[in-house]
């Protein structure tokens, strides 16, 4: 059993950045991937990180936002920059049972409570 912690959320200005943190326990030698839903939308992937830490990103978001991981800490981050008010959203967190990562919310098997980022225009 993983279970993962969300941070790092909240209220920022559009052009400003945020820094989320996702602390897993249990197993972890896992790829672990950032997800968001905003009111009345489906939950869309973000970014993702594998094990040994390649990374894919949503063209939405790529060049601004940056997934990164620190497994002696069990904990992964996703760096937001340039935030725009279409960036607000609840952000979830989630890890797979293998290493490999994935784009696809359904290969996920365990999923953070989420964390509010709010971009005002």
């Amino acid at each position: 059993q993983v279970q993962l912690v969300e941070s790092g959320g909240g209220l920022v200005q559009a052009g400003g950045s945020l820094r989320l943190s996702c602390a897993a326990s249990g197993r972890t030698s896992s790829a672990m991937g950032w997800f968001r839903q905003a009111p009345g939308k489906e939950r869309d992937f973000v970014a993702s990180i594998s094990w040994s830490s390649s990374t894919s990103y949503a063209d939405s978001v790529k060049g601004r936002f940056t997934i990164s991981r620190d497994n002696a800490k069990n904990t992964v981050y996703l760096q937001l920059n340039s935030l725009k008010p279409e960036d607000t959203a609840i952000y979830y967190c989630a890890a797979r049972r293998g290493p490999l990562r994935s784009t696809s919310y359904t290969d996920y098997d365990y999923w953070g409570q989420g964390t509010q980022v709010t971009v005002s225009s």
